[in-house]
């Protein structure tokens, strides 16, 4: 795993793991930002204004695309610092860009259409 996230063999400290929780912080607070406009703002609010298609679309890829780089920023420091839960958020960050992954093929398909 380290070779694949580029991580050089380096003895872990305790900025490094204090690094790896703000990176953690970072991520879930972008995709909670994500979750909140795609689900939230998106179907209430751009309706209203008459822009859905040409609005909502953009939004999602951007936050999608923000939101895999905040996740693997967060990976990264969390095996930099060798955090003991490592393997358990890789997993879990795993899952989380299986469902971003999605949304972000979805996001494309609909501008697709509404172009």
């Amino acid at each position: 795993m380290r070779r694949l996230l580029r991580i050089p063999e380096i003895a872990p400290s305790k900025r490094h793991d204090d690094a790896a929780h703000g990176a953690f912080r970072t991520s879930l607070i972008v995709s909670g930002v994500r979750c909140i406009v795609m689900y939230l703002f998106v179907p209430i609010i751009v309706p209203i204004a008459g822009l859905a298609e040409w609005f909502a679309a953009p939004i999602g890829i951007a936050l999608c695309l923000v939101a895999f780089v905040t996740g693997v920023y967060s990976v990264r420091r969390f095996w930099i610092s060798d955090h003991r839960s490592r393997w358990m958020y890789t997993g879990f960050i795993a899952f989380v860009f299986a469902v971003l992954a999605v949304s972000l093929v979805s996001d494309i398909a609909r501008l697709g259409s509404a172009l």
